[in-house]
């Protein structure tokens, strides 16, 4: 039971940083179409510096929901290679209970330019007594995405692998906030959206559906808010399907600021919630109360 409860905790954390990541790409080609990509270089509507904002992690163990852990996002101006960039940081960690069973601390940190195009990320991650890091450089050349790409395992081996897409790559990060500058005026239920990723050990592609509009209550009390609600897909090539990992929602203002998260584990549920924020770009406006 407790080698469960280990497994619980971990997937829980872990999908805390994927999720907050893909929280806010609700922005697609008409249901007839065939999915876009978010690619390109974009104005930045959305967020500015000394933004901050907290969640807290619910998970349900036993029919009972418990505070498993807390993240932080934010943004800042910065410098990169002489470059202005933003920096992106989104931070985890584990409660003290949860500490019990599981120790997990992730740090995820990411460079980008002004018109929100990725130079640079890192991902610290501890998981117990085992530590890996993983960085990707991006590179642009021509028309071409050139995606240097290093994981150290926790034997302290390191993995290189180089690839190019003739269309954008994003890290978990800079794919946060380059999609919150989003138009979402035009959104449709079954709109589809698919996007570019690397996590430092590769590039992968997924999908997202647009579900509608919903208010949304916190469990921890923060607030009600109207929100857009969508759908993370995952297709699996061994099963030959596709499958829903979880559902998101982003705040129906020119914020898109993630409000929350409901994922299905293999293992059980866990939640999302926003706990706080300071230095918004725009108004809250989709806070009800």
């Amino acid at each position: 039971m407790q080698n469960v409860n280990k497994e619980k905790r971990r997937n829980s954390i872990l999908l805390f940083i994927v999720s907050l990541a893909l929280l806010c790409l609700a922005v697609t080609s008409p249901s007839h179409a065939k999915p876009i990509v978010i690619t390109g270089a974009s104005e930045n509507t959305a967020f500015m510096n000394g933004e901050t904002a907290q969640y807290d992690l619910y998970y349900n163990w036993k029919f009972m929901w418990v505070k498993a852990g807390s993240g932080t996002i934010s943004a800042t101006t910065s410098y990169y290679h002489g470059t202005p960039a933003y920096r992106i940081r989104i931070l985890s960690r584990g409660s003290s209970q949860a500490d019990r069973f599981f120790v997990l601390r992730d740090t995820l940190t990411s460079y980008m330019t002004h018109d929100l195009q990725p130079l640079f990320y890192t991902k610290t991650d501890l998981e117990q007594d085992k530590y890996r890091v993983r960085k990707v450089w991006f590179n642009y050349e021509q028309d071409k995405v050139i995606v240097k790409q290093q994981y150290i395992n926790p034997y302290g081996t390191a993995t290189w692998k180089t690839e190019e897409s003739d269309q954008s790559v994003y890290d978990m990060a800079s794919l946060l906030m380059r999609a919150r500058s989003l138009d979402a005026s035009k959104l449709k239920p079954g709109h589809t959206i698919t996007f570019h990723m690397t996590d430092g050990d590769g590039m992968v592609t997924h999908s997202l559906v647009f579900g509608g509009k919903e208010k949304i209550k916190t469990k921890n009390g923060f607030g009600t808010f109207r929100c857009l609600k969508v759908s993370f897909m995952q297709y699996d090539p061994e099963k030959k399907k596709t499958k829903e990992l979880g559902t998101f929602y982003v705040s129906d203002d020119d914020n898109h600021l993630p409000i929350a998260c409901f994922l299905n584990l293999k293992f059980g549920t866990a939640r999302i919630y926003l706990a706080g924020y300071k230095n918004l770009k725009n108004p809250l406006s989709a806070r009800l109360k």
